[in-house]
């Protein structure tokens, strides 16, 4: 039976970002960034290199820690809570709750070198979640059956090509049945040739589950296909967001089109 809980996040966004800022040393990165996510939605980040993409998806990760505002997930807060006018850190135990809700696919892999493709699925979920080994094995198989590995779970991963780690990567995030799922230019390490095996995979990902996404890349194509909403960065905020038919077609910012020109052209 639902909780008091349950109800009140069925309404709220997946993801909120409440005037967040984030610095490096001088360097301002995000200012005072609001957008929200709802749940079920497809989202791509989209703009030149080093206008906080990625620094997004690492703040939600908690991989990067902001140093201003706020970050909800599903009405929770993330990393920090307001408390009598004060900005408070929250406790790592809360933050790792959280945080199960949230897969991430990044852009070099990151897979265990020492274990083999199966191991790498199976790690977080008995050791996280607790889930028993004969569940997680059983699940790994039909994960790596979907990516279509089914042959590659005793490999490590240096046995495997780019694209084979990428997959094996996409794999282990969804093991952890996430709410939400990062992609951080998951084809930006891979060769050309088999950019489409992975975003095909993406793509009946998010045809056939109602996993909240957040995309970074520059494939538009993919943007266009998957998203249904783009909003493009420039400088730490929101330039402009659209749907992906008028963003690529029709954007009314001149700073969009100087960047989408300049990125299709490419």
């Amino acid at each position: 039976m639902p909780t008091q809980l349950d109800n009140a996040r069925r309404g709220e966004p997946a993801i909120r970002f409440d005037g967040v800022d984030k610095r490096f040393g001088d360097n301002v990165v995000l200012r005072g960034l609001d957008f929200t996510v709802a749940k079920g939605d497809r989202v791509t980040l989209i703009g030149p290199s080093g206008s906080g993409k990625t620094t997004i998806l690492r703040l939600v990760m908690t991989l990067e820690e902001a140093t201003g505002g706020y970050i909800y997930i599903d009405g929770e807060p993330l990393t920090h809570v307001e408390r009598g006018g004060q900005r408070i850190a929250l406790k790592e135990k809360h933050r790792n709750e959280v945080r199960k809700r949230i897969g991430m696919v990044f852009q070099q892999f990151n897979l265990f070198p020492n274990m083999k493709v199966i191991d790498n699925i199976i790690e977080a979920p008995t050791h996280v979640l607790g889930m028993s080994k004969a569940d997680a094995v059983a699940k790994a198989r039909q994960l790596l059956d979907k990516v279509g590995l089914a042959d590659k779970e005793d490999s490590h991963p240096s046995q495997l090509s780019g694209g084979q780690q990428q997959r094996v990567a996409i794999a282990r995030a969804l093991a952890m049945d996430p709410e939400i799922l990062l992609l951080d230019e998951v084809t930006s390490a891979l060769d050309p040739e088999i950019v489409n095996d992975v975003l095909n995979i993406l793509r009946d990902i998010a045809d056939t589950t109602d996993i909240t996404m957040l995309i970074v890349t520059h494939e538009m194509q993919f943007a266009r296909d998957v998203s249904n909403r783009v909003l493009m960065f420039d400088g730490g905020r929101v330039v402009e967001e659209a749907e992906p038919d008028v963003m690529f077609k029709d954007p009314k910012e001149q700073r969009t089109r100087d960047f989408l020109s300049a990125v299709l052209r490419d």
